[in-house]
């Protein structure tokens, strides 16, 4: 059984009142899901995890293609930790589902085909990402102020990003970096201290800003690409320049307004899955 771990999205998603964990892979542009999360479901054992593991005996005896497939990814668990998991995409999980007799298998084959081709179809339209984004948050129960905001702080990085691309800068790493340049410097934190604050593990940060940091993070990296291509500044030496100046007008716009309202603008409050959703993780 091939095991790998991959850069990816995470997400609960909802079978009839019955989470199922996905993620999607960006580099295979396809969706991978919890094989222990939907065993549950169709099987309705209470402990998926001997059925499926007395299953993928069979599968392996046979010989089945199925079995191959698998691969394990990290998902979150129901003590809010990731953990690597056995996972499947659609394909894989269509093929699996029939050697499991169950009354769900047809309504959840449906059901697993829309879900696994939503991607796909965002790739053709990006405007369907935005508005599956937009789905998403105002079901977990964001503001539309908020859901405005994150949205429009996702514009801003897109743009300085896109400068970073344009100028020598390598992604991945140096991205990285510069990020948390930028954040320190508005924040008094790098991305990681922040996570901790707020007690991420695994979790985009962003996700989980209130109002008020993602405007601090968006006026820092608005101002960040401002400096950057005033001074038309190439590669990461003069990026990272640019991005403590631009990251320190927000930082002195930050603590300009701690000072007037006695209030912290880094604030300890995430939008973690619901705990119902993850208390019924198998």
């Amino acid at each position: 059984m091939v095991k790998k771990i991959i850069k990816t999205e995470k997400l609960i998603i909802n079978f009839e009142n019955e989470p199922v964990r996905r993620i999607w892979d960006t580099k295979k542009e396809k969706w991978f899901f919890s094989v222990i999360d939907i065993i549950a479901i169709l099987t309705g054992s209470t402990i998926p995890k001997r059925y499926w593991s007395d299953l993928k005996i069979k599968l392996k005896q046979e010989g089945s293609e199925v079995y191959e497939k698998i691969v394990q990814l990290k998902f979150i668990a129901h003590d809010g930790k990731f953990y690597l998991t056995d996972a499947a995409d659609v394909e894989t999980l269509l093929r699996l589902i029939q050697s499991i007799p169950s009354p769900k298998a047809e309504p959840f084959k449906m059901w697993l085909a829309k879900v696994g081709y939503e991607r796909l179809q965002e790739t053709v339209n990006p405007e369907l990402a935005v508005n599956r984004a937009r789905n998403h948050w105002k079901q977990v129960g964001r503001s539309e102020k908020w859901i405005e905001q994150r949205m429009r702080g996702q514009e801003t990085r897109n743009k300085l990003t896109d400068y970073w691309k344009d100028s020598e800068v390598k992604e991945g790493f140096e991205y990285a970096k510069l990020t948390d340049i930028i954040h320190k410097e508005w924040s008094g934190l790098t991305t990681g201290q922040h996570k901790k604050v707020k007690n991420l593990k695994g979790h985009n940060l962003r996700d989980n800003m209130t109002e008020a940091e993602l405007i601090f993070t968006a006026l820092a990296e608005l101002s960040t690409t401002r400096i950057a291509k005033t001074d038309k500044a190439k590669g990461y030496n003069e990026n990272a320049k640019a991005g403590h100046r631009g990251g320190r007008i927000a930082g002195d716009a930050r603590k300009a307004l701690e000072q007037q309202t006695g209030e912290k603008v880094v604030s300890p409050q995430n939008f973690l899955p619901s705990q119902k959703n993850i208390k019924k993780l198998k």
